[in-house]
């Protein structure tokens, strides 16, 4: 079984923010394979299914962005999952708008919800897709300002079309593991302007 959680905050004022791209993939993953994601577990919402015949939980914490970690860790408790059955999926401020980078592993890159994750977990040996949103094109437009902000425009159609590559490579990595996915989105990615 696989764990696949898209970090983000709850609530409707927070939907279309750049902050919410991981709830933006679960929603997309959950249309895909005919799954509800609202079931309340552990602070969280999740819906299971099956992805290419692997039974997989998504998983949308109600935490609040930073304190994502404690239902995460939750949930890899009750399924009986180890850190290599879970992939995180969160926005990238030091990625251009709409390209990805999976890594089998890694640090936060100091994403607040992704140390939440790591120190709940107590590893950082988990998948992680990365989903960017650049940084602010204004110099004094502080960063928490920036991924609370909705998309629009460009931004807008980038993630857009970053979150499909998303939900494409959640795919690949159930099927064929993080190695392929790694070959193929992460070079497909960086090919794109």
């Amino acid at each position: 079984m696989k764990l696949i959680v898209g970090l983000g905050n709850p609530g409707r004022e927070y939907a279309a923010t750049r902050h919410n791209v991981g709830f933006m993939v679960i929603d997309r993953l959950a249309r895909e394979i005919g799954v509800v994601v609202g079931k309340k577990m552990f602070k969280a919402q999740v819906g299971q299914g099956y992805i290419n015949g692997e039974k997989v939980a998504l998983v949308k914490p109600q935490t609040y962005m930073n304190l994502s970690g404690g239902a995460v860790s939750a949930l890899m408790n009750w399924y009986k999952l180890a850190p290599d059955e879970l992939i995180v999926i969160y926005d990238d401020l030091d990625l251009p708008p709409g390209k990805l980078r999976i890594r089998p592993d890694g640090g936060s890159g100091g994403h607040k919800g992704m140390q939440s994750v790591i120190q709940a977990l107590g590893t950082e040996n988990f998948c992680r897709i990365r989903v960017g949103i650049g940084r602010p094109q204004e110099p004094d437009f502080e960063s928490v300002d920036y991924v609370l902000s909705r998309l629009a425009g460009d931004d807008a159609e980038m993630v857009g079309e970053a979150v499909e590559l998303a939900a494409e490579a959640v795919f690949c990595i159930v099927r064929d593991g993080v190695e392929r996915a790694m070959n193929l989105y992460n070079r497909k990615n960086s090919t794109k302007t």
